[in-house]
């Protein structure tokens, strides 16, 4: 153990690293609170989308890493900003008008629109715990308006009501002249409407712990900044939030760089220290734009578990979290072949290795063996060739190929054979586009069919690709089982041919046969699909009937 904290010290993925910073604040002291706190946050004010899981499962990896290189106790709190004001009404969520009724009402307080919960937030709570659990995250969840409204915050929040000008000044100069105007760090909730007010603080009193603001209809009321009578604003909620629970971690986008900075100033003024930080990129969609939960762009986290295992979604999130992605669909397939790559590699790498490996991040100690034999990719390409309708047409072809796997035995590769046909046909089928060939390509084609017929054909077409490549080695055995003979088949139709570069060669295949411009390794595709359903296959596609 010892010897793997030694490498956990020194390695250079980025959960370490973000480790090492967490544990450096205790480098004199373990935490009085007697645990070192991570903390995601979340507004339930739009359905939860993957970017949401995303930094609950980065999070959850910075975790994993402290907790090699400390014996110090970790805590994770899932934070849902559910007391906020429902500002505008999702695009993406059923019954609008009547959602607009509620209009600044506290999420908490807003009409579910699907109709299965008390209220907006309390559905979108329930949702996020729901994919959470089902995942295994470790996490506690925690709700602004429990907390507010129980006294967790009354302290802090005395505290910061007694430094209100301090705060004021934090903030007042990052507004608008308008907004200067009216900001105040404090949102009192209407008692006569319930409604989350963004009005002026016109008086205070510390001694009795009260503010005094003016409703709409101009009446002055007083009321105590305690037992959820107020919500803070969302900078100096932050603030708030960190002074009064000790987080020592949280992660935020991008766009939230100038926030964590105010926020960590009133944190300070405050009385505390802020957490460590990691602004991450955002998440784009297949346009490039930036996901958001009121609009529903990009994915959710249902639609890429619908299509991949949830790993695969984790080694995604894995990634450069400070370069920028596109979200979409087909980011799909790539992810979960590299995962699997990952997987295989791992038992034989060395300490230092296995450490810097995304598979040690998303599953810890009790990193599982990979069951794909098949690569997700020939799966779909599978499926497209075979119009597979179901899995089980899948295991015909894979049986072959795998005589000893079976979906007992791979059941990791069963469910990524029902994954794929219902990639394919929700997302590749309709997108395909067939294309005659050219006079070249056609009789590339042809000689391929024949040589696939007819080992002679083959080992001629090897030996006139190695003559003219100035190539003596000798002609390999003719094993049609063997992906790698099939592929020196494909290799030398296309040479001979002339195809330059030769990879027009395998573009006209997949456009011509499979209706893509980019496909498999195509004689792990023949011993997969199988060669006689190959020359059919091809002959079809000469004669035009695949569009």
């Amino acid at each position: 153990m010892s010897d793997l904290r030694d490498s956990a010290m020194r390695s250079k993925a980025w959960p370490f690293e973000e480790a090492r910073r967490v544990l450096k604040r205790y480098e004199k002291a373990a935490p009085e609170k007697g645990y070192v706190l991570f903390q995601t946050g979340y507004g339930p004010s739009g359905l939860p989308h993957i970017g949401t899981f995303g930094e609950v499962a980065r999070t959850t990896m910075v975790r994993r890493a402290f907790e090699l290189i400390s014996d110090i106790p970790t805590r994770l709190i899932c934070f849902s900003d559910d007391m906020d004001g429902l500002r505008k009404v999702p695009s993406n969520v059923p019954n609008q008008e009547e959602m607009a009724q509620d209009l600044n009402l506290p999420l908490t307080k807003v009409r579910d629109p699907f109709g299965t919960h008390e209220g907006f937030a309390q559905h979108n709570n329930a949702r996020l715990c729901a994919f959470l659990d089902e995942y295994g995250f470790e996490y506690d969840f925690a709700s602004a308006t429990e907390y507010y409204t129980s006294g967790r915050f009354d302290e802090m929040l005395l505290i910061a009501l007694e430094r209100f000008d301090k705060i004021q000044d934090i903030m007042l100069p990052t507004l608008g002249e308008e907004r200067r105007a009216t900001y105040s760090c404090f949102l009192p909730v209407s008692p006569k409407t319930g409604h989350v007010l963004q009005v002026p603080t016109l008086e205070r009193n510390v001694a009795k712990g009260t503010i005094v603001y003016e409703e709409p209809d101009g009446e002055r009321i007083e009321i105590p900044v305690t037992g959820g009578h107020v919500k803070m604003q969302w900078k100096a909620d932050w603030a708030m939030r960190w002074a009064a629970l000790g987080v020592d971690y949280e992660m935020s986008g991008k766009d939230l760089i100038d926030s964590v900075t105010q926020s960590s100033k009133i944190c300070r003024v405050l009385g505390q220290r802020p957490p460590e930080s990691l602004s991450y990129e955002l998440f784009n969609d297949e346009q490039g734009q930036k996901i958001s939960k009121s609009k529903g762009n990009g994915l959710s986290m249902e639609e890429w578990l619908t299509y991949a295992a949830p790993e695969s979604l984790q080694y995604f999130m894995y990634q450069k979290p400070k370069t920028a992605k596109r979200l979409y669909f087909d980011v799909i397939p790539k992810a979960v072949d590299e995962y699997h790559q990952q997987l295989r590699a791992y038992p034989d790498q060395d300490a230092d290795k296995k450490l810097a490996n995304p598979v040690f991040h998303i599953h810890g100690h009790n990193v599982p063996t990979s069951d794909m034999v098949i690569p997700f990719s020939m799966l779909l390409n599978l499926a497209s060739a075979s119009s597979a309708e179901d899995k089980g047409t899948m295991w015909g072809f894979i049986g072959k190929y795998a005589p000893d796997a079976s979906p007992e035995t791979h059941p990791g590769l069963d469910a990524a054979a029902g994954y794929a046909v219902r990639y394919f046909n929700d997302f590749v089928k309709p997108a395909k586009v067939f294309r005659a060939p050219t006079d070249q390509e056609q009789a590339a084609l042809q000689d391929l069919a024949n040589a696939l017929k007819d080992q002679d054909i083959a080992l001629k077409a090897i030996a006139q690709k190695n003559a003219a490549m100035g190539n003596d080695d000798p002609l390999p055995e003719a094993d049609y089982s063997d992906e790698d003979f099939l592929q020196s088949i494909v290799f030398a139709v296309g040479k001979n041919h002339g195809f330059e570069p030769l990879r027009d060669w395998f573009k006209a295949i997949y456009e011509v046969l499979l209706g893509a411009s980019q496909g498999p390794r195509f004689g792990g595709f023949i011993a997969l699909y199988g060669v006689d359903e190959t020359v059919v296959l091809i002959e079809k596609g000469l004669a035009g009937e695949l569009g």
